[in-house]
């Protein structure tokens, strides 16, 4: 088994020095270890990951030694997960299924090390492909009217199956800034990079209209803000005028199923950092 301590706090000499000599005091292992300094803002960030099989301290303790003795005396905020932990995982999705076939298919394949309690959506196109992986199926239809209840209710599944992380798999709804108070970088969303330029229903056909040579997607943590939270991943790729709309729109959705893979399989590996509104991404 092995932990993870993921940790910032102002830059200053001696803070490696500290955190691996309480590892080593401790008869622990360090199997990976990465760092990098903000020199803008004066910030520190690292990742640490260790082995607990010697370790001196009750797994249940860590942290409590780890705040006492490093993170209060240098100012850390810090994470610490454990490998034996899997993130549980829930995704929301409307009627577009690329996203959803996407992650399931790395999930079931055991690519990634995860749980996936639950599927929510309002609307009912997805749910054969829930029930084909042998996930629960939840239909809240949302109007404007049924919004904040039935907002409610998708939090308390989500409470009820002690989800860690959601996953907004092209879920056409905006989630209010009380739902996300409570999942603080914990709502991850993948759109299209032409926001703003190409805002609207139809930004490919938009896109196609202008002639565009470069498409894209963003994966991002999800804000009060629309479409402004810390971005995680990003990619591109040319076209020209040989693509017809249906191409760009097909090569569009390979490359949001894509990039929504890569942000969150990041997350589930803890290797994510975020401060202010930006991201640290370890390698």
């Amino acid at each position: 088994m092995t932990a993870i301590i993921l940790m910032h706090c102002p830059d200053m000499p001696g803070i490696v020095a500290k955190v691996t000599e309480f590892i080593h005091s401790n008869r622990g292992n360090i199997v990976a270890l990465e760092q990098h300094v903000d020199r803008n803002t004066g910030r520190f960030f690292m990742r640490l990951k260790w082995e607990l099989g010697n370790f001196m301290i009750p797994k249940e303790k860590i942290s409590d030694y780890f705040q006492t003795l490093i993170a209060t005396p240098y100012k850390m905020e810090f994470d610490l997960y454990f490998s034996e932990q899997k993130p549980r995982m829930a995704i929301f999705v409307s009627k577009m299924s690329h996203c959803l076939y996407d992650i399931l298919s790395r999930w079931e394949s055991g690519d990634w090390q995860a749980e996936i309690p639950l599927i929510v959506s309002n609307h009912t196109e997805m749910q054969p492909i829930a029930e084909r992986f042998g996930i629960p199926f939840h239909y809240l239809p949302i109007t404007r009217d049924s919004k904040a209840q039935q907002e409610a209710r998708q939090m308390e599944l989500l409470h009820h199956s002690a989800v860690d992380l959601v996953v907004l798999a092209r879920y056409m709804q905006i989630l209010s800034s009380n739902f996300l108070q409570h999942y603080p970088n914990r709502v991850i969303n993948i759109h299209h990079s032409f926001l703003p330029a190409f805002a609207g229903a139809k930004p490919y056909h938009a896109a196609w209209e202008r002639g565009v040579k470069i498409i894209g997607a963003t994966c991002h943590y999800v804000t009060a803000e629309l479409d402004a939270g810390p971005i995680i991943e990003q990619d591109v790729i040319r076209v020209s005028h040989k693509d017809s709309l249906d191409t760009l729109i097909r090569k569009g959705k390979d490359l949001e199923k894509i990039v929504l893979s890569r942000g969150v399989f990041l997350h589930i590996q803890r290797k994510l950092l975020t401060y202010g509104n930006r991201t640290v991404v370890f390698g």
